[in-house]
């Protein structure tokens, strides 16, 4: 079974039944702005499947071929799914990128993935101008202006039109790779995780099973289709359940329980930071009589804020535990018996997950160690990182991929995440790689070194913090620093504070001791 099969079998199954309802919600005027009008869309299984067809038909003529690839900056839109499920059918690859991306970043992704072409839409256009004249390759931009019943005529909408709808028929292998999905590492450059058709299936079912999706069921789709998240749990184990997806073009705290009443939507998946957005706002006893069944989610939330969400929304919730490179989430706590949702709960699916020291032993219950996790590269796991078999090689070894996560497990088989052993930062839901913003502060004139850490921020997961030291008899205010940031980083990726020192504690060997930062960065707040 590879997504082209599936989607023409539920085409098949489901027909009429609706299967994407998509909203770009209003956003508020200000003084120099008009008032956004809502615009809403739907598709039902069978016009989604003609929809990929077209899209085949144009990416043809397009020039694009078996195991090409190609870009998607794009926000939250039906564009986005059929040209996914376009490229799948097509036997080529796709890339998506975050639309916050500043281009120094975004052409890093593009010239590393080879892609040829790259969908965007008018706002981010000029972002992908400035790319096009750095990467080599990247032979063409196309504007989609998924926003309107009246499409531009040289736009990806009315070009689709234009095009047959019979169907596109490539044979492809469901160990093919069907997307490229970047994530930032350790390193200063971010690693393309190669996800296969195989993936996304078994990534799909994995949700649906342990949620026990079925065909009358609804996400409410807020996160962003770049993110795995969004494809992995949500898109692709509504496909392989003929449920159907409630899809806004983006995360709205004080319109989240509005929409998802309006949408009668019946499961979510959501991560810590915009949970705690949502419960920032008003209440609202009307959010109480909300349809949601389960709320998967990830990243820890305390205590008080779980209460408060079961009393103010009464919408159960379900932590796990996933990353990019795993597809599925490993770790879910039980739809079913007891829900230890402080902890990320058990081994799910056809997944096997242990805890190890640094020399790859296993640990003994309630030790901490890191996570790994056994699985078929290319079908349960990732098959590695595109163009990078260093990376790969120290990931994945003898089917365990080892995942950089500390977590304790308990003597009922429930895990609890400790922190990171990779250099990481959470911010709003996004993996901040604390050596990409170091690498550029450090390209800064007046810098002579930095470290950069995450710091707990209550609304946001973390706060970026940097504590850099100058070259001497030179000068800068932290906000010339920031805004230095700003220019050269997606907005995530900014440090939030600039704090300057004389010299950053290191080991003798000359190695920068960030814990002891962390403590002292902690203690003067």
């Amino acid at each position: 079974m590879n997504l082209s099969n599936l989607l023409a079998d539920r085409a098949r199954e489901y027909g009429s039944k609706p299967f994407l309802l998509f909203e770009r919600q209003p956003m508020t005027a200000t003084a120099q702005t008009k008032a956004q009008t809502p615009f809403q869309q739907s598709l039902t299984f069978r016009e989604l499947d003609d929809r990929v067809n077209q899209a085949c038909h144009f990416l043809d003529r397009l020039g694009l071929s078996r195991g090409d690839v190609f870009n998607l900056h794009l926000p939250n839109c039906p564009s986005f799914i059929i040209l996914w499920f376009a490229a799948a059918r097509l036997g080529a690859v796709m890339m998506p990128t975050n639309v916050l991306s500043a281009a120094t970043e975004l052409s890093y992704l593009l010239e590393h993935s080879n892609s040829k072409l790259a969908f965007t839409t008018a706002e981010y256009l000029d972002t992908l101008r400035q790319c096009q004249q750095e990467v080599d390759g990247l032979n063409k931009l196309i504007l989609c202006d998924p926003y309107t019943d009246s499409p531009d005529k040289y736009s990806f909408e009315a070009k689709l039109q234009q095009q047959q709808c019979t169907p596109w028929d490539c044979p492809v292998a469901d160990t093919e790779m069907a997307a490229i999905m970047y994530t930032s590492g350790t390193t200063s450059r971010p690693k393309g995780v190669m996800v296969s058709h195989a993936n996304y299936i078994v990534a799909g079912r994995t949700v649906a099973n342990a949620i026990e999706l079925h065909d009358q069921d609804r996400h409410l789709v807020v996160l962003p289709l770049f993110h795995g998240n969004a494809q992995y749990y949500s898109t692709m184990s509504a496909l392989l359940t003929g449920a159907s997806v409630a899809l806004m073009d983006r995360f709205s705290a004080s319109q989240y329980f509005d929409k998802c009443i309006e949408y009668q939507c019946s499961v979510a998946s959501l991560f810590a930071a915009p949970m705690r957005m949502i419960l920032a706002q008003a209440e609202n006893p009307a959010h109480r009589h909300n349809p949601l069944r389960i709320v998967i989610y990830a990243q820890n939330i305390t205590e008080q804020q779980r209460q408060g969400w079961h009393r103010r929304f009464e919408a159960p919730l379900c932590q796990i535990w996933g990353m990019t490179e795993t597809m599925g989430p490993p770790l879910m706590n039980p739809l079913h018996g007891e829900r230890r949702n402080w902890t990320v709960g058990k081994a799910s699916g056809d997944y096997e997950v242990t805890l190890v020291d640094e020399s790859c032993n296993k640990v003994k219950q309630g030790q901490v160690g890191e996570i790994i996790v056994k699985g078929a590269p290319g079908k349960t796991i990732m098959s590695g990182y595109y163009n990078n078999p260093q990376a790969s090689a120290e990931t994945i070894r003898d089917s365990w991929l080892y995942t950089g996560d500390n977590a304790i497990e308990d003597e009922q088989g429930y895990f609890r995440f400790v922190d990171r052993k990779k250099d990481m930062i959470k911010r709003s839901g996004e993996n901040v790689s604390a050596g990409e913003v170091e690498n550029v502060i450090l390209q800064h004139a007046a810098v002579f070194e930095c470290a950069v850490i995450g710091l707990p921020d209550e609304i946001k997961d973390e706060a970026i913090v940097a504590m850099v030291v100058l070259k001497p008899e030179h000068s800068i205010e932290s906000q010339e620093l920031i805004d230095y940031c700003a220019d050269r980083l997606a907005s995530f990726r900014v440090p939030q504070q600039i704090v300057f020192a004389q010299t950053l504690p290191k080991t003798s060997v000359g190695k920068i001791q960030k814990h002891l930062i962390r403590q002292d960065l902690l203690a003067l707040k």
